[in-house]
């Protein structure tokens, strides 16, 4: 959809190389995780300001190396005007606006720890166009961590915010579930209405088609708009429970939401071009967590916390079949040899998070054949193509349970061998998507192109 936190949550032999080189064990880099940045609510006509927290971890590249104990460097001094700073008890101050941090080694194995949890609140009589940095930088060991930063701007209004709910694991097919979040206001305005977006993937389906929602099918899923007219107050705190049925065809689901302050103008940029059905059951409602008064707002202050991911996987399968294709033509000819990936299900496959392909084909030129330019396909040696050179094509990312993707791949024969073969198959542990996990027949993922046989 198009919302500007909705965006794409979810949404060749042309020859290119495959990859990078391994990463030797001698190389590693530190470096500093940290917001890029963060908004401050200034104070209430009560003089009440909102905390905000900025965690810093330090990671580092090569997780074979262990790294020693190390030290990070903060300065608030460009803030020092509006806001002032907390420090952790690893941390010891130089000066009001700068400290130094010790953080704890990284064994092997490990790719990060954190380094410090800052205390950052908007003071009395704090300008609210005022702006400022925060600057990091770290060392440990022989590792330097290139330096980082978090821009501080003030803000006045709202600022709602989900939690992150649990990811769930070895879900069973035709049973419910549910989706606990928190929707708070961490702002210094109340909110009176809220916009709430909902996708649940293709595998899920919403238990309620809630009266005060409207629903959207897609590919991938389907997507929900519901106008929740619960007013969220400062530092109240409510709970969103999303019922959900896993269905037969589930296997690597993913549900999105995301909550916004109401207006007519979101809601229709919400919308987009697509068409959306009213639901008719009973209305989806915020249930209170904890109550507090204060002025109504309308702009969301900060929206880093306003969307979040949950995964939801089911015990299922999918059995993926490659079939392949005979071809014939004179010295000269180009030919066009086809390989179909069909998903025999009962489960769809995606890679909604990662991006990967569901299935990757390798395979090599028949004798007496080359393999033209093609899309979304690359050869394992660009530079120097010959017979022995493989070459990969990946299908889209998800295929839906009894459909297929079908490889058109281009052969320019340059000798007739008579029954030329080249066998097809799938790749089955890529590392974002082993088709080895959840396809209970690996012995129909192999096919072959036959030239002139």
């Amino acid at each position: 959809m198009k919302h500007r936190l909705l965006g794409a949550a979810i949404a060749g032999c042309a020859l290119a190389a495959v990859g990078a080189g391994p990463v030797h064990a001698s190389s590693d880099q530190l470096w500093i995780s940290v917001p890029s940045d963060t908004v401050l609510p200034v104070p209430d006509a009560d003089g009440g300001a909102p905390r905000r927290t900025l965690d810093v971890r330090v990671t580092h590249d090569n997780t074979e190396n262990g790294v020693p104990a190390g030290r990070l460097t903060v300065d608030a001094s460009e803030i020092a005007s509006f806001a002032r700073v907390s420090w952790p008890a690893n941390c010891v101050p130089e000066s009001a606006v700068e400290a130094v941090c010790d953080f704890p080694e990284m064994p092997p194995g490990t790719d990060g720890v954190a380094a410090a949890r800052l205390g950052l609140g908007a003071l009395p009589d704090a300008d609210l166009g005022a702006s400022g940095y925060v600057r990091y930088s770290a060392a440990a060991g022989d590792l330097t961590a290139y330096p980082a930063e978090t821009r501080i701007t003030l803000g006045d209004g709202p600022d709602l915010g989900l939690s992150q709910a649990e990811y769930q694991r070895d879900l069973r097919p035709g049973t419910n579930t549910e989706v606990r979040a928190t929707v708070g206001n961490s702002g210094n305005r109340a909110v009176d209405r809220t916009l709430l977006w909902v996708n649940a993937s293709y595998g899920l389906r919403f238990r309620e088609r809630h009266s005060n929602c409207e629903y959207h099918e897609h590919a991938t899923g389907t997507s929900a708009l519901c106008v929740l007219d619960e007013a969220v107050a400062p530092g109240e705190r409510y709970e969103l429970v999303t019922g959900l049925r896993v269905g037969r065809k589930a296997l690597y689901e993913r549900f999105d939401h995301s909550v916004l302050p109401y207006s007519d103008e979101a809601l229709a940029e919400a919308r987009g071009d697509a068409t959306w059905t009213p639901g008719t059951g009973p209305e989806l409602n915020l249930r209170p967590v904890a109550a507090q008064r204060a002025a109504a707002g309308e702009d969301d202050l900060d929206l880093s916390d306003n969307y979040r991911t949950v995964i939801l996987d089911a015990r299922n399968t999918a059995d993926l079949k490659l079939t392949g294709s005979k071809v014939g033509g004179a010295v000269g000819d180009t030919v066009t040899a086809r390989v179909t990936v069909y998903n025999r299900g009962p489960a769809w496959v995606a890679s909604l998070g990662a991006g990967a392909p569901v299935a990757v084909v390798r395979f090599q030129a028949p004798e007496g054949t080359t393999v033209l330019d093609m899309d979304n396909c690359w050869s394992s040696d660009p530079d120097e193509p010959g017979p022995d050179t493989s070459c990969f094509c990946a299908t889209p990312i998800w295929l839906h349970d009894r459909a297929s993707h079908t490889f058109e791949i281009p052969l320019q024969i340059e000798r007739v061998v008579r029954g030329a073969r080249a066998t097809v198959s799938t790749v089955n542990d890529m590392p974002e998507l082993e088709i080895r996990k959840f396809d209970p027949n690996l012995r129909n993922n192999s096919a072959a192109i036959v030239v002139n046989g």
